[in-house]
């Protein structure tokens, strides 16, 4: 029998389906923030892929994007001369994510929150560091499956309540496996 040296399955099993893993050292100040993420990966995870039918998580960083502004608005009421200009580039991040370390995308899928001005196959910008009060749209799991849906609360109760009257209320039992993920805090459509 040998001693020592390399061993077929021995060590520590891998969690995060098998991918090899390495050592990462970072302030401890960031720690807590780490820790969150990764439970929150590891709940999504464990959403099983076939529930995932109303979002799709998108894995890309937002990236640095500047595009021109300009200087005069555009009417919505009666035409006004054009004005052409360019008064600076717009960092879209700036304008549109308050704090990235908390933010996601979602693409959408399904029509429960037309009425919210959220369509399917529409971008979601998510903020998991606003408080996910009644009243907001929130990205959801409950029971495994995740939602977007407006946030309610009817006494001791919630409930995730749908923008397009073809769709139900959907009540949060108190025994239910709930989770919020973030607030839903800007959309992107393509116009058509």
């Amino acid at each position: 029998m040998s001693q020592g040296g390399r061993r077929e399955g021995a060590g520590r099993k891998p969690r995060f389906e098998g991918d090899k893993t390495v050592a990462v050292r970072i302030p401890e100040r960031l720690r807590p923030v780490l820790d969150a993420w990764l439970e929150d990966y590891r709940q999504l995870l464990s959403v099983k892929s076939a529930d995932v039918s109303n979002l799709r998580v998108l894995s890309e960083q937002l990236s640095d994007l500047s595009l021109p502004l300009f200087a005069s608005r555009v009417p919505a009421g009666l035409p006004a001369p054009a004005d052409d200009l360019k008064e600076a580039g717009i960092d879209l991040n700036a304008l549109l994510v308050e704090r990235p370390q908390a933010t996601f995308l979602v693409t959408v899928q399904g029509d429960s929150m037309v009425n919210a001005g959220i369509h399917d196959g529409d971008l979601l910008l998510v903020d998991r560091s606003i408080e996910a009060r009644p009243g907001k749209v929130v990205v959801a799991v409950i029971d495994g499956e995740l939602t977007v849906k407006r946030l309610e609360r009817d006494g001791e109760r919630v409930w995730l309540m749908p923008e397009n009257p073809a769709y139900r209320p959907i009540p949060v039992p108190e025994d239910a496996a709930f989770f919020i993920w973030g607030v839903v805090t800007n959309v992107i459509h393509p116009m058509k």
